[in-house]
């Protein structure tokens, strides 16, 4: 009748799916490297 589809439960993993675990550590990281920059060319310039 009709013809057979693959599952919808089974897709490939797309570029967002496989950077998603990895977010709550990338952004504390690089909020730590901001702030170490930041008071870098803070003392750099002072």
């Amino acid at each position: 009748m009709s013809e057979p589809h693959s599952k919808p439960d089974q897709h490939e993993p797309d570029a967002l799916e496989s950077i998603v675990h990895s977010i709550p550590v990338v952004i504390p990281a690089v909020g730590a490297l901001l702030i170490f920059l930041l008071a870098f060319i803070a003392v750099f310039l002072a």
